[in-house]
C-alpha cells in the first residue's frame, strides 16, 4: 500500500507535468490537456517516479482539491486548472455568484490592491466560492489575507467567468474597483 507522504509526492509530480511541464517525462498534452494515462504511468515510472493505474485512481479520488480530472472513457487525465502551459479546458462562461472570494497573503495586498488580481504565469486567476478556502488558500503563501470579489457586477461588466471541475471559480483578471476588503 502507498503511504500518505508517497501519494503527496506522486500528487505534486503531476501537477508538475500535468500543469507546467510535461517535457519533464516526454508526455503529450492535447489541445485541451488530456493525455494518456498508460503513456503517463510508463513514463513516469522509467523517469524514477513509481505509481500504478491503482495508485493514480486513489489520488484522483482522494484528492481533496480535485486537482485532476478523468476523461469520460477514463483513459486519460489531465489537471483540472493552475496551468502556466496554453490548454483549452473547455469551460464555457458562467454567471458566478453575486460574491467571490480570493486568498492571499498579507504581504501581497498592497500590490493587489495597486494593480488589481492578475493571472500572472497561470491562465487565470482562481477565485473560490467560499471564505474558509480562500483562507486555506492564502495560508500556503503566509498569515492569509482574503478579498471580496464583486463577482456579479463584473459578470454584468461583461467579465467571463468559467468553473472548473473541481469547483474553482476562473476568471481572467480582477480590477481593483471590483476587490473588497473582507470586512468591507
Amino acid at each position: 500500500m502507498t503511504s500518505d507522504k508517497q501519494l503527496t509526492h506522486i500528487s505534486k509530480f503531476l501537477s508538475l507535468v500535468l500543469r507546467h511541464q510535461p517535457e519533464t517525462i516526454d508526455i503529450q498534452l492535447d489541445q485541451n490537456g488530456w493525455t494518456d494515462i498508460k503513456e503517463l504511468i510508463g513514463k513516469a515510472n522509467d523517469n524514477g517516479i513509481k505509481f500504478d493505474r491503482e495508485t493514480l485512481n486513489r489520488i484522483v479520488a482522494t484528492n481533496s482539491k480535485k486537482r485532476f480530472a478523468f476523461n469520460e472513457t477514463l483513459d486519460k487525465i489531465r489537471a483540472s486548472q493552475g496551468h502556466s502551459i496554453e490548454i483549452e479546458l473547455g469551460y464555457t462562461n458562467q454567471k458566478p455568484p453575486k460574491i467571490l472570494y480570493h486568498g492571499t497573503s498579507e504581504t501581497s495586498v498592497h500590490s493587489i490592491n495597486e494593480a488589481g488580481l492578475e493571472k500572472r504565469s497561470r491562465q487565470h486567476v482562481h477565485l473560490s466560492s467560499d471564505i474558509e478556502t480562500a483562507v486555506k488558500v492564502g495560508q500556503r503563501h503566509g498569515k492569509p489575507f482574503v478579498f471580496k470579489i464583486l463577482a456579479e457586477q463584473m459578470y454584468n461588466d461583461n467579465f467571463q467567468f468559467f468553473i472548473s471541475d473541481n469547483g474553482v471559480w476562473l476568471t481572467d483578471n480582477v480590477p481593483t474597483k471590483y476587490l473588497k476588503q473582507n470586512d468591507e
